[in-house]
This record gives C-alpha cells, structure tokens and sequence, in this order.
C-alpha cells in the first residue's frame, strides 16, 4: 500500500505534448512552490498558457496582479458561489468549512461586486469567474446571496465584453434558468464541466463551452465521457482546477498545471482521436473563449 507521504508527494513530469496547450483554468495561489516554479514546470510538458482564477476579492486581486506580470498567465475574476452567502450571511455554524465571518449584509456584497467590477475592466483580466450556482455546499438560506451574485457577475462579463467562467455543482437546471433569464455572455465556461451528455448537448446548442478537468478520469465518471463523447470539438476545453482533482492514476495527490497532458491524453481516448490533433483543437478553443 503507498504511504501517506507517497499519496502527498507530486506526481511525475508526464511526457510532454507536441502541440502546447493552455490550462483553461487553476489556481496558483493554492499550489505549492512560487508561481515561476509552476509555469516552468508546465512549460516543459507542454502547457504554455494558464487562466488563473479568483475566488475572492483578495483572490481576485492576486490573480490580476500575477496575470499583468506572466505573459504566459491571463486572468479571471470573482466571488465564488459559496463566498457570496459568506459574505452577506457570514459562517456562524461552519457550513462552508473556511473559518468564522460576521455577516456584512447585502451592502458588502455590492461593495464586493463593485470591486469585481473595477478588476474585470483591466485588459489582463480575461474573464469573470468563477461565478455560478452550488447547491451542494451552500444550504437554502444562502441561496438567495448566490443567485444575486451569479446574476451580477453575468451582468459585468456582458458589459466589460470578457467570458463567464461559471462553476455548477449540483445545479445544472438553475444555472441553466439564470443563464437564459439573463441572457449569457457571448463566451461562456462551463468550468469542470459536470453534466451528462444530455446537457452537454444543450450547452452545445447555446454554444457554450465545456471545460473538462482531471475528474473525467475518475471510474465512476462515465457521465462526463458521455459528455465529452457528444460535446462539440470546437467547444472543448482542458483544465486541471489545481490543485484539486488530479487526474487518475494520480487521484488524491497534488495537481498543478504541469498534469494537463494526462488529462488530454485520456480525452483524446475518449473521443477517439489523435492526441497531437486534439491539443491543437483544445490551444485554439482557450484562446478563443478567452480572447487572447
């Protein structure tokens, strides 16, 4: 059996790609080891280009900063779902599992989205997000601050003319309401894409993109193949959500960007096509959902 420092150490160097593509979506600031460390390490297996992304006004900021000193980093900036209700509710009983916070109302979460706002607007910052709906770690009384949020979030990509990055957990139909209530940005992310074929041919149908990260290896997620089985090539993106859900054989380690080519390589299986063509498809999908 491995022991518990092999299931804590960095997995290997994968072989590298021979097509580079772009990592649609990390986050930096939660790995190990300094940023140039990271890059570098990606850049030697091929993965080029990141999307580092905000979750929090502090998050957010780093992600703006590190995106104007990296050309090979573009940014993206948010309140995440759990952390609108955290905002305006605060944690008194723990739910969200990151530590007390007195509830500031619905006036510091527009002071926050203001904030936002005024990140979205700067030209590293090449999308908002990760903004959406969860239904599995905020409860209902929460569930009011986040859709608000979500809905604001919408609001600002449309009007500063960058993509919406949006995270769904267990909330493919509310999501979907919002989205069409609102009406979604010309460019928009399903990050960590968690829907079945089913939705995936919707997002298709509304030209929504599908990023899918290491889960898709998972054995118990033969929903996302399907999904990625039926999702338009020209909507396909890659992700690594570093440093969580690294990709099997590695589950339960730590992700980063440099494992990117596990994951293409097991898509690439998926769709039944070859992997140098599939990373080209995947480097111009990133680009073009980012405008970069």
């Amino acid at each position: 059996m491995p022991s518990n420092a092999d299931k804590n150490a960095a997995p290997p160097l994968p072989p590298p790609l021979r097509v580079p593509v772009a990592d649609s979506h990390t986050h930096l600031d939660m790995q190990s080891g300094t940023v140039e460390e990271g890059l570098a390490k990606a850049a030697s297996v091929g993965v080029t280009t990141v999307v580092q992304v905000g979750c929090d006004i502090k998050g957010s900021r780093w992600a703006a900063e590190t995106a104007a000193a990296h050309d090979g980093v573009h940014a993206t900036v948010a309140l995440h779902p759990n952390e609108a209700p955290r905002i305006v509710l605060g944690d008194p009983d723990g739910w969200s599992r990151q530590g007390a916070r007195e509830p500031g109302g619905d006036a510091a979460l527009d002071e926050a989205l203001a904030e936002i706002d005024r990140l979205a607007a700067l030209p590293q910052v090449k999308g908002v997000g990760e903004t959406g709906l969860d239904h599995f770690r905020t409860g209902p009384e929460g569930k009011e601050a986040q859709e608000r949020s979500f809905r604001a979030h919408i609001e600002i990509a449309k009007r500063h003319g960058k993509a919406l990055v949006i995270h769904d957990r267990d909330a493919h139909a509310d999501v979907l309401r919002v989205l069409r209530e609102e009406g979604a940005p010309e460019r928009t992310v399903f990050h960590c894409y968690s829907g079945d074929a089913d939705m995936a041919r919707i997002c298709a149908r509304e030209g929504y993109f599908m990023s899918f990260a290491g889960n898709v290896t998972f054995k118990n997620a033969q929903n996302l193949r399907d999904a990625l089985a039926v999702a338009p090539l020209e909507l396909v993106l890659v992700e690594t959500d570093a440093p969580f859900l690294t990709p099997a054989p590695y589950r339960g380690r730590p992700n980063a960007p440099y494992l990117v080519p596990v994951t293409v390589r097991a898509m690439a299986a998926v769709r039944g096509v070859d992997e140098d063509a599939l990373a080209t498809a995947l480097s111009a999908n990133t680009a073009r959902a980012f405008g970069y």
